[in-house]
């Protein structure tokens, strides 16, 4: 991808593509500076341990940009953004045994929703330094994000932040023309020194990959942003398995779980953050730290009491996060929570500090998931913009403006 010169007033930049073999030290640099103006509140701070790409390698096509501006006679990376592009869902249509998708078999108990895909496009890590901020180079990197998106036939582009995040939303909102599109709960329990018990009447199953994505695929394809390359992530050497939960004594065995499905049953995936990032807490008080010590340590010595210890959060510590939550049935918010024990399990063995998720404000499985609030940010902020006019807009009409759905598929690749 070519260069581009960009000048505000009297400031000169030139924004081009990320150089793996010389820009990865300054480009750690620059998320460094950019955390460090809140060491002095009690922040979370991300370290990509020596891989700036690891939020994107995983979604082919993906691009990473930086800008750069002289500095002392020399060029310094000031701000860079990352971009990947995938196709999702974005929606489905009902169709019936008689092939039609309109009224004609509206009673016909075979109906089956078949899934909308569009080509979107997730703009991921936009960062400028702080000392460069306002002249210009956040919007530069997203315009140039963007016209590397409509090359490659991105139909949508949207990104998340944090409802608090001004800076991120004016330059969105107000500069870029992006909309508020969905507004999901990001979830976060911490792993305690003791294991959570999995109730006796719960019966817990991994899916090899191959019965994984039949489940996907068949329940959950028309779920807004669910990937078509779910298949790609599956087999993913980060993804740690897929887990069905249902009533004990009622596992219809593997290959009749679609055909026959019990009752009641939910399922989830597990992905290894561990291995790509790592995360830490700075700026806590020491009493806090302290407090957060005296809690682990009993709970080690008293595991038996189920004491609600706080992890090791003030040190670098890794994470496991849970996607393609769902399931049916009048007991699935049950089964969810014997899901949300095993992963917590499994992540105590793994040596996480945390399990993570991230589902629709009005997922029906919402209130089973256990969380810490303080721990979790209960109203993220997705915004949309569609990036070019002429495509057809189909069944669901424009994307923006569509009404949410009860869920949504959050795609770990891009945690």
């Amino acid at each position: 991808m070519g260069e581009k010169r960009s000048t505000m007033g009297m400031t000169a930049f030139m924004v081009r593509e990320f150089d793996p073999n010389k820009d990865w030290k300054e480009v750690e640099e620059v998320e460094r500076r950019c955390e460090v103006g809140h060491a002095s509140k009690m922040s979370l701070f991300t370290n990509l341990l020596g891989d700036p790409i690891c939020r994107i390698r995983h979604s082919p096509p993906y691009l990473m940009l930086v800008a750069e501006m002289e500095q002392e006679g020399e060029r310094k990376i000031v701000g860079m953004v990352r971009g990947c592009i995938k196709t999702v869902s974005c929606g489905g249509r009902k169709l019936f045994r008689n092939g039609s998708s309109n009224g004609d078999g509206e009673n016909d108990p075979t109906k089956i929703i078949s899934p909308i895909y569009a080509k979107v496009a997730s703009i991921l890590g936009l960062r400028v330094c702080p000392s460069h901020r306002r002249i210009g180079i956040g919007l530069a990197l997203v315009k140039k994000m963007e016209a590397w998106f409509i090359h490659n036939g991105a139909e949508y582009s949207y990104i998340t932040t944090e409802k608090d995040n001004q800076a991120s939303l004016n330059l969105f909102l107000l500069k870029c023309s992006y909309s508020k599109f969905r507004t999901p709960s990001m979830l976060v329990r911490p792993v305690y020194a003791h294991r959570v018990k999995i109730p006796n009447r719960v019966s817990i199953f991994e899916l090899d990959h191959l019965e994984a994505e039949s489940l996907y695929r068949a329940r959950f394809s028309a779920t807004e942003f669910f990937p078509r390359d779910i298949d790609c992530i599956l087999n993913n050497k980060l993804n740690l398995g897929t887990f069905v939960a249902m009533p004990t004594g009622s596992w219809p065995g593997s290959g009749r779980l679609l055909a026959d499905p019990p009752e009641s049953w939910a399922v989830v995936s597990i992905w290894n953050c561990k291995e790509t990032f790592t995360l830490e807490v700075k700026g806590a008080p020491r009493a806090l730290q302290w407090i957060a010590k005296a809690t682990r340590a009993a709970d080690r010595l008293l595991p038996f009491l189920g004491i609600p210890s706080v992890p090791q959060l003030f040190k670098p510590f890794g994470f496991h996060f849970l996607y393609g939550l769902g399931g049916e049935g009048p007991r699935a918010g049950r089964m969810m929570e014997a899901l949300c024990a095993h992963a917590h399990n499994l992540a105590k063995e793994m040596g996480c500090a945390v399990v993570a998720t991230e589902v629709a404000s009005r997922d029906p499985l919402r209130p089973a998931i256990q969380h810490w609030k303080r721990l979790s940010c209960e109203e993220d902020v997705w915004c949309m913009k569609r990036l070019v006019e002429g495509y057809s807009d189909g069944p669901v009409g424009d994307w923006t403006y569509s009404q949410p759905g009860f869920s949504i598929f959050v795609d770990p690749r891009e945690v």
